[in-house]
């Protein structure tokens, strides 16, 4: 049996819930220790002495201090994963890394960056990153049509690391309507023993 490992989260961050959703995928224990982000708990000293760049997620495994929600997917995977959530192969896992780019590059400018906008109240351009959010869907969508899973026939922490915001991209004014392929890939995530969902939003294309 894995060692209980702690997360530092927000029950509303994508960033937090891939972590979580990685370990509850993984069959390890998991203690949740919400973080006050509102009051800004992230950047007072206790916090910031586990991570000084006073963001969440970050877990304790076992004395063992990691940040950056990608990052701490690599380490689960290649930790608790038994290769099967990164496989070892160059090309398999060069094909992992260009998703884990996209979860840090074109999926935080684009669904994150639009639901930060109704969700926190972020001083985003929504035309800009609603539109940036469109031509990322377009993509995934069109790369979806031919294998079930981001980066192969198997479900990776690719998939895991792009899962959050793309499902929520609702919330952020983001239609889901035009891309089968992804709603497909979505429902296929949600349908793997262990799933968890983040906690759902009344905003944007869901506000009542």
């Amino acid at each position: 049996m894995p060692n209980l490992v702690k997360l530092y989260r927000h029950s509303l961050s994508g960033h937090a819930h891939r972590v979580q959703l990685l370990l509850s995928l993984l069959n390890v224990p998991t203690d949740l220790v919400d973080v006050d982000l509102a009051r800004g708990e992230h950047k007072q000293p206790a916090f910031l002495a586990i991570n000084p760049f006073g963001q969440v997620p970050v877990i304790d495994d076992n004395g063992t201090l990691l940040a950056d929600s990608n990052a701490i997917l690599v380490y689960l995977a290649k930790t608790y994963g038994s290769g099967s959530w990164q496989p070892q192969d160059a090309l398999a896992e060069a094909r992992i890394q260009r998703w884990l780019s996209v979860a840090a590059g074109q999926v935080a400018y684009g669904p994150a960056a639009a639901r930060l906008i109704t969700v926190f109240g972020a001083a985003f351009n929504a035309d800009e990153v609603i539109a940036r959010a469109h031509t990322l869907l377009k993509l995934m969508d069109s790369e979806l049509a031919d294998r079930p899973f981001l980066a192969g026939t198997e479900p990776t922490i690719a998939d895991v690391a792009n899962y959050s915001y793309i499902a929520h991209a609702p919330e952020g004014n983001v239609s889901l309507e035009p891309y089968p392929n992804v709603r497909a890939w979505l429902s296929r995530i949600e349908a793997l023993p262990g799933f968890v969902p983040m906690a759902p939003t009344a905003a944007g294309l869901l506000a009542a």
